[in-house]
């Protein structure tokens, strides 16, 4: 029966899940702009950064169980979900990179896995699958970047406050860069695996 009344849903737009993705993907740019202000002789703003951070890591935990709890798995939902998360990891990256907060060559490892992912998809686009659904080891790879940035943007200061943000901070960029290799590994294999068997069935 649950499964009947997801399959229902699944062309809805205007549902609370994808009210709450469509909100987190307009607080990227704010969240850019807040991050960046000192760079261009604005006020530091890092508080306001942080609160948009937080309350997109709410709404994010959100939308997917409303998504659950209330049928309201949609099509487009899948393509939000994800879509909101690069983009607020992309965004942090350039962020805090532009400030030598983080290092180039994180940054680097992290883009380097979303062009992989890019190149996946568009292979199985080719054969005419849809992306796959967020697994387990993304989410949680994402919560740990998420988790990460903001210490890591808390560790921009003095104190003893920032030095533990900052001990925290890398400890979660460090299990969230690992995570997210994997997970990509992973969605490298199935791709593949897909791709062999549409090559066996010709």
């Amino acid at each position: 029966m649950e499964v009947q009344e997801t399959r229902v849903q699944t062309d809805r737009v205007l549902t609370i899940p994808n009210i709450l993705s469509m909100a987190r993907l307009v607080g990227v740019p704010l969240f850019l702009w807040l991050i960046l202000r000192p760079e261009f002789g604005g006020p530091k703003s890092d508080g306001w950064a942080l609160l948009v951070l937080a309350l997109s890591g709410i709404s994010d935990y959100l939308d997917g169980k409303l998504a659950r709890r209330w049928n309201q798995i949609s099509n487009l939902g899948r393509l939000l979900d994800p879509a909101a998360d690069r983009l607020y990891v992309l965004s942090t990256l350039v962020g805090l990179t532009w400030r030598e907060i983080l290092p180039v060559w994180l940054t680097a490892a992290l883009l380097a896995r979303e062009l992989m992912l890019l190149v996946a998809v568009a292979v199985l686009r080719r054969h005419g699958y849809p992306p796959p659904q967020v697994n387990f080891l993304g989410k949680a790879a994402t919560f740990n970047l998420m988790y990460a940035f903001p210490l890591l943007l808390l560790s921009d200061g003095s104190g003893w406050i920032s030095s533990l943000a900052a001990i925290f901070g890398w400890a979660f960029a460090g299990w969230g860069t690992t995570l997210y290799w994997w997970a990509g590994v992973l969605y490298v294999v199935q791709v593949r695996r897909l791709v062999r068997a549409d090559a066996m069935a010709d």
